[in-house]
């Protein structure tokens, strides 16, 4: 079971506001933080998400082939995380729609670092 994911930044500041409305949307807040990380999630729930500059000092890259998925509760909600990551410095990867067969209803963006990202809910109508 996957207890958290971290991703990398370059800009703490300028990062922290997009998960921070990505968060609120899904019902939760910062789990914890300290200088140069911070983390979002509940403690004792589903997987968090951290986010924080390389423990090496070296820059922080977006891996090829990697994404991160937050669970939406239904297809507006996905609208939504869709919309406030592109309203927080994020870009479109995949507008909000139906993917594939068996109701997988997903949209792509990315962070203001380049960190690929997903919201979708499975079983849409």
């Amino acid at each position: 079971m996957i207890g958290y994911v971290t991703l990398g930044t370059n800009d703490l500041a300028q990062a922290a506001p997009f998960y921070d409305a990505l968060a609120a949307e899904l019902g939760t807040g910062r789990m914890f933080e300290w200088p140069g990380a911070i983390a979002w999630g509940n403690a004792g729930g589903a997987a968090g998400v951290a986010l924080m500059k390389p423990f090496d000092g070296q820059p922080a890259t977006v891996g090829n082939g990697v994404m991160v998925a937050f669970e939406a509760k239904d297809p507006a909600q996905v609208d939504r995380l869709h919309a406030l990551a592109l309203a927080n410095g994020g870009r479109c990867e995949g507008a909000p729609g139906p993917r594939g067969e068996g109701g997988f209803y997903a949209a792509y963006f990315r962070d203001p670092d380049g960190n690929k990202l997903n919201a979708f809910v499975m079983g849409a109508a």
